[in-house]
Order: structure tokens, then sequence, then C-alpha cells
């Protein structure tokens, strides 16, 4: 499929991983809204898991063509509801810095 990479580890049941999507693997910082109080307590770092491939956020308020992504958490991470700890979540897209900050 163009526009596709296969997933890693051989995953054949889920969908392809999208070409221009962050790589399984990447270290990302999961960065607070600046225009309301979430969706994470605190700014952190994580990893792009490669469990599933990234998929169309279809939430109402998602931007065009923003991806949820599964991220494990350098150490575990409370929402900005207070529920947690969390160590893996799906992560929307514009939440998601790749590199910079990361440890």
């Amino acid at each position: 499929m163009p526009g596709h990479r296969p997933a890693p580890e051989g995953d054949t049941g889920g969908p392809a991983w999208p070409a221009d999507a962050l790589a399984p693997g990447s270290r990302v910082t999961v960065v607070r809204d600046p225009d309301w109080d979430g969706p994470w307590q605190v700014e952190f770092t994580g990893t792009i898991d490669p469990m599933g491939a990234p998929e169309p956020n279809e939430h109402a308020h998602a931007l065009s063509g923003e991806l949820l992504y599964w991220v494990t958490f350098d150490s575990p991470q409370y929402d900005g509801d207070g529920a947690g700890p969390y160590r893996k979540a799906r992560i929307w897209g514009r939440y998601l810095r790749a590199g910079a900050g990361a440890a």
C-alpha cells in the first residue's frame, strides 16, 4: 500500500505503519496542552511502542490527519484528572515532540 510500511516485528494482523508517522522506538516528549490543564499533569519522556501502528484519530476535536500513538512512558504518569499511574497510553499526535527534550 503506498505511503505505508509494514508494522514492526512481522505483525501482519493490524494496519500497516504509516510512512509519515513517527517510527517505532522513536524517543518523544509528551507535552501539555497550552490551552487547558491537561491531558497530563506534567511533561515527560517516552518511546513510541511497536505494539500497534499509529491509527487515525477520529475524535471530533482531532486535527485533520492526526494520528494516535501507543507510547511507553519512562516512568509512571498521572493524567490531568489525577488518574493513574499509567505506564503506557494512546497519545494524540499533537501532544508528542520527537527527539528534542527526550532523554
